[in-house]
This record gives structure tokens, sequence and C-alpha cells, in this order.
């Protein structure tokens, strides 16, 4: 299906994407967003090295992906705005002519999305709800670009703790996961509540509480919760660990916040 006409952008309410861009330092977002930032961080100092992180992770993932993995063709779920370093970028690195579907249904990300990603014939955007999986494995571009019968890397980076447990995130990717081959790889980044009465419980909660009454939909869930989503696949080690766990490029000399300590994360294969 072609792209329907992109909603007209509501600079009077946040926008997900628009947020995330905050949080990673980015200059695509306007007061609204950017006074979520500053709500979180009232809870959360460190809320720009958190975001940053979650960039950081994607990119090692997406380097294993292209790299170790072989992987020559993404789809990127909820990919939010343009960045400093993009999943393309870093696949492309490695393998110039890799394939990256990004997918985003927020009017921001549209009205960017074509200028600033499509740099290349190997780099394309569609506008879809992740949320409705049918649609997006139907949509034009990921039909035409992307190999199904071929392994393919799935990402969800920080895109499903905004699906509601009514919308049944495990059965949205359980439809995805259907789809693809075997050999094609998911990683996934969420929020997490340890629930066990510590401070990052506490952070957990009440960042909660107030990423709803600003932005609608943000669920901190639990690690069973979380690895349930990754439903039998092959885990890759070190399976679903805190971010900065998750191959680091490098020692860590500092010691994590509470914040950092609120992501997990993970890549798993399909057998």
């Amino acid at each position: 299906m072609a792209d329907a006409p992109p909603p007209q952008i509501d600079t009077t309410k946040p926008s997900i994407a628009r947020v995330y861009d905050a949080f990673v330092g980015g200059k695509d977002n306007f007061d609204v967003d950017r006074e979520v930032l500053r709500q979180i961080q009232q809870l959360a100092p460190e809320a720009i090295q958190v975001g940053r992180q979650c960039r950081n992770w994607l990119i090692r993932v997406v380097r294993f992906m292209a790299g170790n993995a072989g992987i020559d063709q993404f789809l990127d779920l909820g990919s939010g705005l343009p960045t400093a370093e993009n999943t393309h970028q870093a696949a492309q690195r490695l393998n110039a002519e890799a394939t990256v579907i990004y997918v985003d249904n927020d009017p921001s990300v549209a009205a960017h999305g074509r200028a600033l990603l499509e740099e290349n014939e190997y780099t394309h955007f569609a506008v879809a709800d992740l949320r409705d999986p049918e649609a997006v494995l139907g949509h034009e571009s990921v039909r035409k670009y992307l190999d199904l019968d071929r392994p393919v890397g799935l990402i969800h980076s920080n895109t499903l703790h905004h699906v509601t447990n009514d919308e049944n995130p495990a059965a949205i990717m359980r439809t995805y996961l259907d789809a693809l081959a075997s050999g094609s790889y998911l990683a996934i980044s969420h929020l997490h509540n340890p629930a066990d009465g510590s401070s990052r419980a506490k952070l957990a909660e009440e960042s909660e509480v107030k990423f709803n009454s600003m932005m609608g939909s943000c669920f901190y869930r639990s690690r069973d919760e979380i690895q349930a989503l990754f439903d039998g696949l092959e885990m890759i080690e070190p399976g679903l660990v805190h971010l900065f766990d998750w191959w680091p490029d490098g020692p860590r000399l500092t010691e994590p916040s509470d914040g950092e300590y609120n992501l997990l994360g993970g890549v798993a294969r399909k057998p």
C-alpha cells in the first residue's frame, strides 16, 4: 500500500519521536518536547546520558548484525527522527549495499524521513504504525525492497514500551517473527522496572507516571515480560542485560546511574 498523506505536525503536544530526539541532543524538537525532558531530568538528571546510551547500544547491535551475523537487510520499526548516527550508516559502513527500511507513523518523522534518510538507493522510509504488523509487512516499500525469504535484522529500539498491554506486544512480535526467515535476528531495548523496592524501582515507577501524564503511553515492564518478547528465539550472549553490558566498546570507568539500569536490551536469532 502507498503512503497516505502524513498528518499535520502538532507543536502543542509532545511527540514520542521528538522527545527522544531531545533526549539524544537532537535539534528536531519543540519546547513542548523539551519540557518532557526537563520534567524527567527532575527525577533523573542523567536523562540525556541515558538517551545517548540507547543510541550507542543500537549502533553496537547493528554492527553485530551487519558484521558478525552477515545480515544485509534491516527493518527498523519506530525508527524516530534522524540523528548523528543511524541504522543505515552503521550497517553500510560494513556493507555499502545493506538495505534499511525505516518505519514510523509520526508526522515529524515523515516530514524529515524521506529527505534525511534516503541518502542512497539502499535506504528507504515507510509511513506505517508498528502496532499493525500486517500493514507494515504489506507496505509497498517493505515488499519492494526486502526479501522476506532471506534473513532480516528486525529492530525495536525503545518502541515496545509505548505499546499498551491491551495492544498485546507479544502478539505483535509473534506476527513479525512468523513472517521472517530462519536466520533472522531481533533486537529489542525496553524500559525495565525491577520491582524490588530499590531506588531503581522507585525511579521507574515515578518516571512511568510522569511519562504517561505528558505523552500518553510509556510502560516499564518486568524482566520476564521483556524476555517473553523473544519467545521461541535463540538469545545471543550475553542475553537480556542492561544496555551498557551488551558488548560495550570498552571498559566502564564510572558507575551507571539508576536511569541507565532501567533499560534492558537483547538480541536473538530465529532458528
